[in-house]
């Protein structure tokens, strides 16, 4: 595999070292092993939404993520997805579906101007003032409320009993809350199940159609407690480079 060679290139941002991703065909043999993996697990393919988690590498990971079939984007950073979204050209198959964006990094108001024009899915609301910062610049934004099941320091999200006050909050807002989100624990995958059933319990007690939950490492045990959406980047991409600074 090429070592990284891209950089950030955002105005104002200090360019860092980015991945070269996989070659395509490696990509697009990781996804088939992906929706094995889902259709493993008792789920239709279909019905369980992949977001490709590009942070970390090039422009490239976008290109081979679509010519996957995966046009749900995920990035944590925000100066990695404008870079990205200048970049993605959504020409590399007739007839696809333009990129959706998920922004899976902590909400900063200060940033929530420059991405509310190109983010699809904001999945990491914790406070009702990220909610007011967002519905301020796109209007009806589709949301997610992520759910902190582990107090562990320095862990977005906010506690399970304070879930409905912030869907309703953010519904007054005229945001459109589609779910909730979460990250398992630290540990081995069996440890985030407690974690995901209280997610996906929540959710359904709020009529939320969506569940955000499950990564690489726990993804079937995500699929099991019900997640309609996975977050996946090792699985396709590989390991991602250190972030510097």
């Amino acid at each position: 595999m090429a070592s990284p060679v891209g950089r950030s290139v955002v105005p104002g941002a200090s360019p860092r070292v980015l991945g070269t991703p996989p070659p395509v065909d490696v990509v697009v043999a990781r996804a088939v092993a992906l929706r094995h993996v889902i259709e493993d697990a008792g789920r239709d393919p279909a019905g369980v939404r992949v977001v490709a988690v590009t942070k970390g590498f090039t422009s490239g990971a976008v290109h081979a993520a679509r010519a996957a079939g995966f046009y749900d984007i995920g990035e944590n950073y925000a100066d990695e997805l404008l870079s990205k979204v200048r970049d993605d050209t959504g020409d590399d198959a007739p007839g696809a579906p333009p990129t959706r964006w998920h922004f899976l990094g902590a909400v900063q108001r200060r940033r929530v101007k420059t991405l509310a024009p190109v983010v699809s899915w904001w999945q990491t609301l914790s406070r009702a003032v990220e909610g007011e910062a967002i519905a301020a610049h796109a209007p009806g934004a589709t949301v997610l409320v992520e759910i902190d099941t582990t107090a562990d320091p320095g862990r977005n999200g906010c506690a399970p009993a304070e879930a409905p006050g912030l869907v309703a909050s953010l519904r007054e807002q005229g945001l459109d809350v589609r779910g909730l989100m979460t990250v398992g624990p630290r540990g081995g995958p069996e440890e985030s199940r407690p974690a995901f059933r209280l997610t996906a319990n929540l959710a359904r007690d709020l009529g939320l159609p969506e569940v955000s939950m499950g990564m690489t490492d726990d993804l079937e045990v995500a699929l099991s407690e019900g997640a309609t959406m996975v977050r996946v980047g090792r699985a396709l991409f590989g390991e991602r480079p250190l972030r510097a600074g």
